[in-house]
């Protein structure tokens, strides 16, 4: 093998401590791991070129993108470096180069620009935590003060990093400046009008309103020794508080320890911290704080090979089968199969749905199974046959994953009628495909590859009257509930197109920072009449949703049929905002509506019963791929097998009697 020294160059501005590398599909560019990624050096002359050069083998094809961000010491000796990725170039298909000759120069121009289309996303969390705290107004207002001189004030808040709790010995001087670059502090602001997303705060911060979302996010390597100031200024700044006092209206402090986060040892909760008088240094109230942690995916390390996070091809509206065949439970006409099984998921595919919607919890044991509620019912066994079943309701999470698979299930429902027996489905098999609660991997294991998966990440929802679905008020450690279902999803998804999903905005927020493959829907009733409203600000009207999703740079939002019925402005101003827009609800499932929804130009239809409406037949993603493939090879012009499934690497095409080699066909490009 012939080596050829090629020296990539690529422009762009970088702060102090931030560098450009290069990650590609050699071991040469780190085999797309962006902790063996190549490092470029600033140029001299010009501090916005940046460049290296590498030895790779003349004659073979590499692919390679453009990150920038912060190298930090390894964890261990040997270890490979740290690394934070604050922009990484996510175009579909990467840059590429087969260099021919022994020296070679490439000019790739402007860093996150590839034939001449601008395509680049925040990193995801490899190394560092984020630590968000939140000032909103979902249940109470965020600050309560008890001192009758302030009672009828407004405030505005900031938020300072002061810095570590406890500084490092001077001997890891340098480790400690490194890992202070790595801290940063930004703040968004949300509402039904606008969005801010992750900027710097003004000298006096910003105020506090009722129907504004406050959020400040820090990222750090140090997640437990930060220290964090709030300072509170009266609204109106006209006034001094203390003679002389440099900033006006400057009325007291409340600091934060994140040690006292970190001892309480949950992903999520709420602090309340004391305000202490700038003049007197007495406690003058309290301020509310909601907080989340979000760390990296243990035990897995993203690559920089592919992301979908922000990609959606245009095309017409798709269909998406719910709980795949349907609602076979609650709903007015119920599916002729059991809902989340695999027999479901496989009957809405073979009628043409491009992606299946299903549910996903973990059992106690940690099993990420399909289900669509939080509990089930179980039946008490009588001394006497003679005698009526009795009923428990029972939260799934505290059942194994073999106790599942034993369970003879009835709905939640079934507590409201009288025959408790009748409520109970026949026998099923454990492996049988109508078999309930079947395991995540099951289900990536048993449908084709070319039918996408919206999966529905579930979680305990709070009613705006206090109320917690299924009963609920505490459940998993969501670091570790969604370490588990991410790892599962993004160890054998394989080339599946897969779309995450979830009403709770916590959810949705950390799986984007989690992984950086697949994207997020943040699900919305939005105003409705037959659902409650939730106790999450976010999630309580269509427009805020819409700003939701923008400050955390979601695909889009998944928006209950009754407010786009209501008001069908909704979908073409979501996709003026550059989201996608799915519908759900059981208004979905009237064709007409249907109809209505596809001419307003919704991106995705989630209903009940495809196979009501739709033959037997490929989705559009096969059909799509059969058209490529006509394309590519002149030999299945005249082919018409319904999908490319009908050929593998020894079967002759059903139309045509010649023998297809499918090297070629795995190859081509699926987008």
């Amino acid at each position: 093998m012939t080596p050829s020294q090629v020296t990539f160059e690529v422009r762009g501005t970088s702060v102090h401590g931030e560098v450009f590398a290069i990650c590609g599909s050699c071991s040469a560019l780190g085999n797309w791991n962006p902790q063996t990624a190549v490092v470029l050096q600033a140029d001299d002359a010009d501090g916005t070129l940046w460049k290296t050069t590498v030895e790779l083998t003349r004659g073979v094809a590499v692919q390679y993108r453009y990150f920038k961000g912060c190298f930090l010491e390894p964890k261990t000796i040997d270890g490979p470096c740290q690394v934070i990725i604050h922009k990484w170039e996510t175009h579909l298909q990467p840059r590429s180069i087969t260099p021919l000759e022994n020296d070679i120069t490439v000019d790739d121009g402007q860093f996150g620009i590839h034939n001449g289309v601008q395509t680049l996303d925040s990193g995801w969390l490899s190394c560092q935590t984020e630590i968000r705290l939140r000032l909103h107004y979902s249940e109470k207002p965020p600050v309560s003060i008890s001192k009758n001189k302030f009672k009828n004030s407004r405030f505005r808040v900031k938020l300072t990093l002061e810095g570590l709790e406890e500084d490092h010995d001077d001997d890891n001087q340098d480790k400690t400046v490194a890992q202070k670059m790595s801290n940063t502090l930004e703040i968004s602001l949300i509402s039904d009008t606008e969005y801010k997303s992750r900027h710097s705060q003004p000298e006096c911060g910003y105020g506090l309103q009722p129907d504004r979302w406050t959020e400040y996010s820090i990222q750090t390597m140090e997640p437990d020794n930060l220290e964090l100031v709030f300072d509170f200024f009266e609204e109106d700044l006209s006034e001094r508080v203390l003679q002389g006092d440099e900033l006006p209206g400057h009325v007291g402090t409340a600091c934060l320890l994140s040690s006292m986060i970190a001892e309480l040892g949950k992903s999520a909760g709420i602090l309340t911290l004391p305000i202490m008088s700038r003049s007197s240094r007495k406690t003058i109230g309290k301020v509310r704080v909601d907080y989340i942690i979000i760390k990296p995916i243990s035990g897995y390390s993203c690559d920089m090979k592919a992301s979908y996070a922000k990609y959606w091809r245009p095309r017409s509206t798709i269909d998406v089968g719910h709980r795949g065949a349907g609602n076979s439970t609650t709903t007015t006409k119920l599916a002729k199969v059991q809902e989340n099984t695999v027999a479901s998921l496989r009957n809405a595919a073979s009628h043409g749905a491009a992606f299946v919607e299903f549910d996903v919890h973990l059992s106690k044991d940690h099993v990420p199974v399909v289900y669509h509620d939080l509990t089930c019912c179980m039946a008490m066994k009588k001394k006497y046959d003679a005698e009526p079943l009795e009923l428990f309701e029972i939260p799934v999470k505290e059942l194994s994953y073999d106790q599942l698979q034993l369970l003879k299930l009835a709905h939640v429902t079934a507590l409201k009628l009288k025959d408790h027996n009748a409520s109970f489905k026949g026998e099923e098999s454990p492996a049988s495909e109508n078999q309930p609660f079947p395991s995540l991997q099951t289900v990536l294991e048993s449908l084709p590859e070319d039918v996408g998966f919206n999966i529905e990440i579930k979680w305990i929802c709070q009613q705006r009257d206090g109320k917690w679905d299924g009963n609920l008020s505490t459940y998993f450690d969501m670091n570790l509930f969604l370490d588990i279902i991410l790892k599962t999803i993004l160890e054998n998804a394989g080339r599946r197109r897969i779309i995450f999903s979830s009403f709770d905005a916590d959810i949705c927020t950390m799986v984007r920072q989690k992984q950086n493959k697949y994207p997020v829907l943040f699900l919305t009733q939005g105003t409705s009449e037959i659902y409650p409203e939730l106790m999450d600000l976010r999630s309580r009207t269509t427009p805020i949703a819409m700003s939701f999703a923008q400050f955390e740079n979601l695909l889009g939002i998944n928006v209950h049929t009754e407010d786009l019925l209501r008001d069908p402005s909704y979908i073409q101003e979501a996709k003026s905002k550059g989201l996608v827009i799915f519908c759900w609800g059981d208004d979905t499932n009237d064709p007409e509506n249907r109809k209505k929804l596809r001419e307003y130009g919704i991106n995705g239809l989630i209903y009940d019963r495809i196979y009501d409406w739709m033959p037997e037949q490929p989705n559009i993603f096969q059909v799509e791929q059969l058209e490529r493939l006509k394309k590519e090879l002149p030999e299945l012009k005249f082919c018409t097998c319904p999908t490319v499934s009908h050929f593998s690497t020894t079967s002759l095409c059903k139309c045509r009697n010649s023998r297809m080699e499918m090297n070629g066909i795995d190859n081509l490009s699926d987008t």
